[in-house]
């Protein structure tokens, strides 16, 4: 090949990708809660208003900081809403990083780049009823101290992190006698209707105001300084520069107040993130809508998503669990340890086993098949074992007589006897895998678990049901497919003994 041709095609090569890179979508991540959604949002409709045609998917949805961090870091999404005071606390674990030029000499080894702040401290903080703080004389989160026997309730991440509630007790000294494990969005409605009395809250929350609750004095400066910017890949910098600086620019646009109110749009008035957004990338000029809990092409999306994730996560477990419950006939000691291993795994909680593929293999829909596969073996495993010791002995003596070989014994008779218990073992897992993969959305797996994952964080039972109620069909859908199916893969013999 001449000079001029191998020249000529670097040349070309070098266009497509480039063009591939303009090309691909920008991926922004959050973590799952209100004001992450929102600004995530304006994120990408801010680049789509600076730059008409670019093309913009908010993805990797979880209630993890530190999940939507290794996102990140893994070039898995390309930028996300984060705060000054996780960052150094929770995710770099290094509380004396205090400024701005700290954290981006920490972070620009791990190809991270951080903006200016937004312009405003959502920090966390202690709250209260403001009329059972007055009747207890409770201004400060030192009073706390006199009252040990308050009802609190925290949420999951603040009982967790560093910066949380354990090392405030300890700051404080304080022994609350009973506290409560809590998701954020419901501590709201815990507090309201009395369950609790003593709740951690983000300082720019819309419910304050709403439940007329007060902010405890944090009055020997436990908590950080907790300014809200955006974190994104060096590489994807580099690849989208004008995409970057548009991100770039809402430094300083969106003050406190500001934030509070785009939070009340969305959490006390109902409307949607997307138009909530849109109305401050448009400075105003668009009226927020309500919320819309059906949009189809989504819905099909979500669709799509968790059928994948069932059926293949479902097709590999019986590729195994079917010869792992043969095996297992074959050796009682053998048999012990495929069983117990299957029924140690399943006793593993899903989500739980979902988060353990997190270290190994990132997040998203690779970790969620592998995770559902293992979930999915046990009833495989097992039915296989049980269906294929009830057959009748005489009738494997009588191919042996008839000289069949050993491979023509399995598929001749083991299994065709046995495949009522090993479609039903088939068919609980299939269930199984409808109901667990929900949980996948927790890990950016996507699903029907989506809808449940945002719900939950905006407190919006219609959006939960949206998810919930589909993966319940679902899950019906397939049980009945499962019953016809029995009718064409079992044997009719089989099946007319069976019944008697």
């Amino acid at each position: 090949m001449s000079l001029v041709k191998r020249s000529l095609l670097i040349v070309i090569f070098a266009v497509l990708s480039a063009n591939a890179h303009a090309d691909a979508p920008v991926k922004i991540g959050t973590k799952a809660f209100t004001e992450g959604y929102i600004l995530s949002a304006i994120a990408g409709q801010t680049i789509q208003k600076q730059l008409p045609g670019a093309e913009v998917q908010r993805t990797i949805e979880t209630p993890s900081s530190m999940m939507v961090f290794n996102a990140l870091k893994n070039k898995e999404i390309d930028i996300y809403p984060e705060y000054t005071g996780t960052l150094s606390e929770q995710l770099l674990g290094k509380p004396e990083l205090k400024t701005l030029e700290e954290l981006r000499e920490a972070t620009e080894p791990l190809g991270m780049v951080i903006s200016d702040p937004l312009g405003f401290n959502n920090s966390y903080a202690i709250a209260m009823p403001r009329a059972l703080a007055q009747s207890l004389d409770i201004v400060k989160i030192s009073d706390l101290k006199k009252h040990p026997d308050l009802i609190a309730g925290f949420s999951n991440p603040f009982l967790k992190r560093e910066d949380g509630f354990h090392a405030l007790s300890t700051f404080y000294g304080l022994d609350l006698k009973n506290i409560r494990s809590m998701e954020h969005s419901l501590t709201y409605s815990a507090i309201e209707n009395g369950s609790i009395q003593l709740t951690d809250i983000y300082t720019t929350d819309a419910q304050l105001a709403k439940l007329d609750l007060k902010i405890l004095e944090d009055d020997k400066h436990f908590f950080p300084t907790y300014e809200a910017v955006f974190l994104a890949n060096k590489s994807f910098i580099k690849a989208n520069p004008k995409a970057w600086q548009a991100v770039a620019s809402l430094a300083g646009k969106i003050g406190e107040q500001e934030m509070i109110s785009l939070n009340a749009l969305v959490d006390l008035e109902g409307k949607s993130v997307d138009s909530v957004a849109a109305s401050f990338v448009s400075d105003g000029q668009k009226q927020a809508s309500a919320r819309r809990f059906f949009r189809s092409s989504e819905f099909w999306q979500r669709t799509y998503e968790h059928l994948f994730l069932v059926v293949v996560s479902l097709c590999a477990s019986i590729l195994v669990g079917i010869p792992l419950g043969m095996l297992a006939t074959k050796s009682r000691m053998l048999g012990k340890c495929i069983l117990g291993i299957s029924g140690v795994i399943q006793t593993i909680p899903s989500l739980a086993l979902l988060c353990f593929m997190i270290p190994l293999i990132g997040i998203g829909t690779l970790p969620a098949l592998i995770a559902l596969f293992l979930y999915g073996l046990l009833p495989i495993v097992r039915n296989t074992a049980t269906g294929i010791m009830s057959v009748n002995k005489n009738l494997l003596e009588v191919g042996q007589i008839l000289g069949l070989s050993t491979r023509r014994q399995i598929t001749w008779v083991e299994l065709p006897i046995s495949s009522p218990s090993i479609l039903a073992g088939i068919k609980t897992s299939a269930v199984i895998n409808v109901g667990t993969a929900t949980l996948a959305a927790f890990i950016g797996a996507g699903g029907y678990g989506a809808y449940i994952v945002t719900g939950l964080a905006l407190n919006d039972i219609p959006t939960i049901l949206h998810g919930a109620i589909p993966a319940a069909l679902l899950a019906l859908l397939l049980q009945g497919l499962f019953d016809i199916l029995d009718g064409v893969v079992i044997p009719k013999g089989v099946r007319l003994q069976s019944r008697a």
